[in-house]
């Protein structure tokens, strides 16, 4: 349970000021789903820039340069590795071929450990799970649809994913975690966040005038490229959006579920549903997504 956010001013319509106050509004609002860490990215004179500390967002200070068109940003629950060891915590960085690029999951993977075996992927000092989805991108050697996709078709879990290269190409891996898409025409702006209230809330605190958005419909299976003038390029990559999350047989352990369960019984409170609840749900056959899901919709 993280938080994706960001945006993407293909026209460069915000001045430096409006483009961390926003960012700074989708921060905070974004704590709603995980306080453990923050994190942004961005490309800026051709190279990607990664700032992330183990702090809530409102205790980040943002100073994004002006000419930095497209930022990625992401607010952590945590559920694997220590956030203390900010190495753990997202954007995480990487390198596909000669591309550079950083990437943030919400979500919980749980065959991480087991592609890592299976593909004899190199070892690394991180404990997230989310970093096997780097490691499988740069296994391909290139950041591409084509790459998201295989990437994507390889893990297991509840996923979201965010993309960006050095070069201000935004990808965006829908799986089944949530994910909204606003588009403002008269400026060529995208703003993103996990869920729409988020998003709303964000934009509200925020206090810009953007006129009015449309929606991106993004769903199960999608893979969307925004690029760097606003230009969109889609994919798909093929998936079953519950059964493979829970082939417990097939894993040694079921640490990954256990952690994603910990994780929604600690914030039930917030949401006027007690951790008993979450449990009885969980052992009456509702999937984790499921019950998340109907949390932060109200359904509980």
């Amino acid at each position: 349970m993280c938080c994706l956010f960001g945006l993407a001013d293909c026209r460069n319509t915000l001045t430096e000021r409006q483009k961390n106050r926003l960012l700074s509004a989708l921060a905070r609002a974004s704590e709603a789903r995980g306080t453990d860490a923050t994190g942004v990215a961005y490309g800026f004179r051709g190279r990607l820039h990664i700032y992330k500390r183990p702090w809530p967002g409102r205790c980040m200070y943002f100073r994004v340069p002006g000419e930095a068109r497209t930022v990625m940003g992401h607010t952590r629950m945590a559920t694997q590795g220590d956030c203390r060891r900010n190495f753990n915590n997202h954007p995480f960085p990487g390198q596909a071929g000669e591309t550079a690029f950083a990437l943030a999951h919400n979500g919980v993977l749980y065959n991480d450990g087991i592609l890592r075996r299976r593909l004899a992927l190199p070892e690394t000092r991180i404990e997230t799970d989310s970093y096997v989805a780097v490691q499988l991108i740069e296994r391909e050697k290139s950041l591409t649809l084509g790459s998201l996709q295989y990437m994507a078709e390889q893990v297991q879990g509840s996923f979201s994913f965010t993309v960006l290269s050095e070069r201000n190409d935004l990808y965006i891996v829908k799986g089944d975690s949530p994910f909204c898409l606003y588009y403002y025409p008269k400026r060529g702006l995208y703003v993103y966040c996990s869920t729409e209230p988020i998003l709303r809330m964000a934009l509200s605190n925020a206090g810009l005038r953007l006129g009015k958005p449309c929606q991106v419909v993004l769903e199960y299976g999608d893979i969307l490229r925004i690029g760097p003038a606003g230009g969109l390029e889609r994919g798909r990559f093929q998936g079953c959006e519950w059964a493979p999350f829970y082939r417990w047989q097939e894993m040694e352990d079921t640490s990954g579920e256990n952690s994603y369960l910990e994780a929604l019984m600690s914030v039930a409170g917030a949401f006027g549903v007690t951790p008993e609840d979450i449990d009885r749900l969980h052992k009456h056959g509702f999937a984790l997504e499921e019950i998340e899901d109907a949390l932060y919709s109200g359904e509980l």
